[in-house]
């Protein structure tokens, strides 16, 4: 089962980074600090990520986290399983909540990551457009595969 659900703890069996890490959005309003940050990023190609961020997500999570300036978050539903949310002030894409799990992951680029980080899997590659390509190698999943993955956890979308 794909951590992008939730289905395990996000330091499991994953490499961690020693000290949590802040990020922040454009404007300043909203900070986040992310704890036992895992030391890789998933990246996701679905058409409404594409949408949400103008290209790919590039997504990190921790075991946990905090945020500064919440009166200046808003929530977008994007789905019947899905939360994406914004700073108010610049409009900055925070971060995805998946509902059925509470599984939170914040946009990467809000962060100072350390270099070297792997991506870890692509999912939704079926919805890449054809005009861009990661160069570094990493598991690609169609959406038939992922949501397959979480309908075999238990995860219903219906």
């Amino acid at each position: 089962m794909s951590e992008m659900f939730g289905e395990e703890n996000a330091a499991a069996g994953v490499g961690v980074l020693d000290e949590p890490l802040t990020g922040k959005c454009l404007c300043g309003a909203v900070s986040i600090t992310v704890q036992s940050m895992r030391r890789e990023v998933d990246v996701c190609h679905c058409e409404m990520c594409r949408r949400n961020y103008g290209s790919f997500a590039a997504m990190v999570a921790g075991a946990d986290f905090t945020i500064d300036g919440e009166d200046s978050v808003g929530t977008y539903k994007s789905s019947d399983w899905a939360e994406r949310c914004f700073c108010k002030n610049c409009g900055s894409a925070l971060f995805y909540r998946f509902i059925p799990t509470n599984f939170y992951s914040f946009a990467a680029g809000h962060f100072e990551l350390p270099e070297g980080l792997p991506i870890k899997q692509q999912i939704f590659v079926d919805e890449k457009p054809d005009w861009y390509d990661l160069a570094q190698k990493s598991p690609m999943k169609t959406g038939a595969e992922i949501i397959a993955e979480a309908e075999a956890s238990g995860i219903s979308f219906e």
